[in-house]
């Protein structure tokens, strides 16, 4: 696989962990990521690599590279790796399934969006729509991301669709002038939260 074909994989897929080779063709793994990290901070990403070389370990470190193993590496290492990062993360996820929003309760396991005794139901993909944009908080998502990974493509006639979601968040949090959910035009969308 080269580095293009691993950003297309990546954004088409879902995906716990990447390990990427460095030395990949078309676009290496440094490129690749680069690409992912702008859209999903979170994800463990492993180097793989023959370069042993200092510099080239604190570039990918630099890149965000949760660790970095140098061939000839042991599979069981390896392996040991994957099974940490995959605790982490999922400890993680269950952690942040409650947020504070401003003046609200968000808990995205229960589907709830509170203020004070009010609750609110919210669909999955209202829940899915509101946390991607939590994890993102004050910075931009776009368009094209949240439609692939909430709606499976981006598509003219999905994103219209999107846009009704939007426009449903921005109506249920409302009632706290803090909250601003922007609409960057052509890019995305930026959920701002004022302390």
């Amino acid at each position: 696989m080269d580095g293009e074909s691993a950003i297309e994989t990546f954004f088409k897929g879902n995906f716990d962990l990447c390990i990427l080779d460095v030395m990949l063709p078309k676009m290496d793994g440094f490129g690749v990521a680069e690409k992912i990290r702008a859209t999903d901070p979170n994800i463990p990403i492993i180097f793989l690599t023959a370069k042993s070389m200092k510099d080239d370990r604190i570039h990918g470190l630099k890149l965000g590279a949760d660790d970095y193993m140098t061939k000839p590496f042991s599979i069981e290492e390896l392996i040991l790796k994957i099974e940490v990062f995959l605790r982490r993360k999922y400890v993680s996820v269950s952690i942040n399934d409650q947020y504070k929003v401003g003046k609200y309760s968000f808990d995205y396991r229960n589907l709830t969006l509170s203020l004070e005794s009010d609750n609110r139901s919210l669909t999955q993909k209202e829940a899915d729509l509101l946390k991607m944009l939590l994890d993102h908080k004050n910075n931009v998502v776009k368009r094209s991301l949240i439609l692939e990974k909430l709606w499976g493509e981006d598509d003219y006639f999905l994103g219209r669709s999107m846009d009704v979601f939007i426009s449903r968040l921005r109506k249920y949090l409302s009632d706290d002038p803090k909250i601003k959910l922007d609409n960057i035009h052509g890019v995305g969308f930026k959920l701002v939260i004022e302390n």
